[in-house]
């Protein structure tokens, strides 16, 4: 084995972060011995009643024994193993009650943090000095420490065995502390490591969180795309009828413009939300709904594209979050229409006792027919939104015409 092999544990740097996390195991203590050693010098005394002090004794017991069992212990002791120990703990759940085998396993870290770093405290006040007074035998320094006193078979005279001695005593501190850092490091995670209910708790945040960043994707998806969509054929259009029907040409980069600031709005508001800080209040979100449905085919036939739509029943009357996702369907119904059909779009919307129910269906353009199969992320979206309100979606190609049927119940959603 290579010295430098042998010699790393005690220059390395964990060795040192673990050595100071001992350290503050060693001064968290301390106040606990002061108070053992009161209570003993007390209990020594004749003249001091002995039922007083066993009560006395009692109570700072139980109030010294309870912040082991805190959360806020746990959540310190969880900081100082990651930063110190190099362990990779997760943060306690926010707003989640530890049960009572969590509250054991870090009662019992904090327990060994405490006498590990006592003991380490202690053999740095008593183990090197004594190592540095044999030392400094060696090389005339007279510390008074030894003197003719004996240690075991060696004498103050005996300076070359006493500094032997000494570089052994530092060289077993080290080593020992390095060893109590890496049994440290090696019982952070079972100790401090969360519980089943933490680690369900954590998978269900972070489930959540995945999920509201899918439904902002759909969001943006849906509302850029169809923006630019609508930006697109109204720019080519009036490219064509510039010269021709300049009133034309104005209206189509009126509607270009509203286009654009419908869009920006509903990026500033995704873009709001990602920049949010946890626990934070986001802005209101530009909730769109089939109330809006007229302006949006209003939009979709200034861009060009004819839209025969006709609804039996009241749209207000509709759930909000049925309203809200048959809207961003109808969207990205009408966007994918532009896109890669032709002709007519016709759109018919039925409000039921228990269901919304829309269909949409044009031309098939040539792009399409190529390739009917393949939705896109739009298509995508839609399949999520649908299977959110637990409803049905039929889309693909039906004869020369591409349909898209879309079922969405009512149930758990009022």
């Amino acid at each position: 084995m290579k010295p430098r092999t042998v010699l790393a544990p005690l220059v390395a740097g964990s060795t040192w972060r673990r050595g100071v996390f001992l350290l503050l195991g060693g001064v968290l203590v301390l106040p606990y011995v002061l108070l053992a050693v009161a209570f003993a010098q007390m209990l020594t005394q004749s003249d001091v009643p002995r039922p007083l002090v066993l009560g006395l004794l009692v109570v700072a017991a139980t109030i010294a024994a309870v912040p082991v069992f805190l959360d806020g212990p746990r959540a310190l002791e969880i900081a100082a193993a990651r930063a110190l120990l190099g362990v990779d703990l997760p943060d306690p759940a926010p707003g989640h009650v530890a049960d009572r085998e969590t509250r054991l396993r870090s009662a019992l870290w904090i327990g060994l943090h405490l006498v590990s770093g006592g003991l380490v405290v202690a053999a740095l006040f008593s183990a090197v000095p004594m190592a540095l007074a044999f030392i400094g035998q060696q090389f005339g320094l007279d510390t008074g420490m030894t003197g003719g006193d004996r240690f075991g078979p060696f004498d103050g005279r005996d300076t070359g065995w006493l500094t032997l001695t000494g570089i052994v005593v530092l060289v077993a501190l080290g080593y020992t502390v390095a060893g109590l850092g890496a049994l440290a490091v090696s019982m952070a995670p079972v100790l401090l490591g969360p519980a089943q209910a933490e680690r369900i708790a954590a998978l269900e945040a972070r489930a959540a969180r995945l999920a509201e960043r899918n439904r902002l994707a759909r969001e943006l998806h849906d509302s850029v795309g169809h923006a630019l969509t609508v930006a697109t054929l109204q720019a080519g259009a009036a490219r064509e009828l510039l010269d021709r029907d300049p009133e034309f040409a104005r209206r189509a980069l009126t509607a270009i413009e509203e286009a654009g600031r419908t869009a920006m709005d509903d990026l500033d508001h995704v873009l709001g939300l990602l920049r949010e800080p946890a626990g934070g209040r986001a802005a209101p979100a530009p909730q769109r709904t089939l109330a809006d449905l007229d302006r949006l085919v209003a939009d979709t036939r200034a861009a060009g594209l004819p839209v025969d739509a006709r609804c039996a029943g009241d749209l207000a009357d509709l759930p909000a979050a049925v309203s809200r996702e048959g809207y961003r369907i109808v969207q990205e119904g009408l966007t994918n229409a532009a896109r890669y059909g032709r002709g007519p779009v016709t759109l018919r919307l039925g409000v039921h006792a228990d269901a919304l129910e829309l269909e949409l269906d044009n031309a098939v353009g040539r792009r399409r027919r190529a390739d009917p199969g393949r939705g896109g992320r739009g298509l995508d979206g839609m399949r999520e939104r649908v299977l959110l309100l637990g409803g049905r979606l039929t889309v693909g190609p039906d004869g020369d015409r591409w349909r898209i049927e879309v079922r969405l119940p009512f149930e758990g959603t009022r």
